[in-house]
Parts: structure tokens; sequence; C-alpha cells
């Protein structure tokens, strides 16, 4: 289990929440999927079965499934942040787009209104 397969993980679980991919995927399948709809737990336990499927070290060695739900667990604390900072993002491409256009964003709004 490389640190570049976990980071990509963290990314990919926390990103795609941010995206509102995952809400689309409920509203298709009419049903909602509590572990997946959560960065953190999508994070935690993506991370967790990757170390788990990975050279049966945890069958040779007990003290590496702890090393792996700590890893998990952090993992999921990164995720948080990840968030966070997508968030900042989000907000930091709104201001400076409303800026450059300043047209679009007086047309954006008034077509949410109607």
């Amino acid at each position: 289990m490389s640190w570049i397969d976990i980071a990509a993980i963290v990314f990919a679980a926390t990103t795609v929440n941010h995206l509102g991919l995952i809400r689309a995927v409920e509203r298709v399948v009419r049903h909602r999927l509590w572990v997946i709809d959560c960065p953190k737990c999508l994070t935690f336990w993506c991370v967790l079965a990757l170390g788990m499927s990975g050279d049966g070290a945890i069958a040779t060695h007990p003290s590496a499934l702890t090393r792996l739900l700590a890893v998990s667990l952090f993992c999921s604390y990164l995720a948080i942040w990840l968030e966070l900072i997508e968030g900042l993002i989000d907000k930091l491409y709104d201001y400076v787009y409303h800026k450059i256009y300043p047209a679009a964003g007086a047309s954006d709004d008034h077509a949410q209104r109607a």
C-alpha cells in the first residue's frame, strides 16, 4: 500500500462528494447511500479496504491492523481539511469569475430568481 495510492483515494473520495456526484447517483437510484455520502466515511472505508486487500501483512502481523486503522482514521481526518480547502477554492473562483465577467453574474442571478 503506497502513499500515492492512499493520497489518490483521499482526493477522489473527497472530490467526488464535493462535486455532488454522489448526490446525483442517489437521485438516480432513489436511495440514500449513507456511507459513501460522507467524504470522511468514504475515505475511511476505501483506505481500509485497500489496506486489507494488500499483501497479506495483516494475517502475518497483528499490529498491522492497528496501523491500518490509524492510517484510515488519519486519512478521514485529512478529508475534512481537503473538503474545506475545496470549498475555499470554490469561493475564490466565484469571486474572481464575477470580477472578470460582472455581466455574466448578473444574468446568472436573474435566471436563478426566475
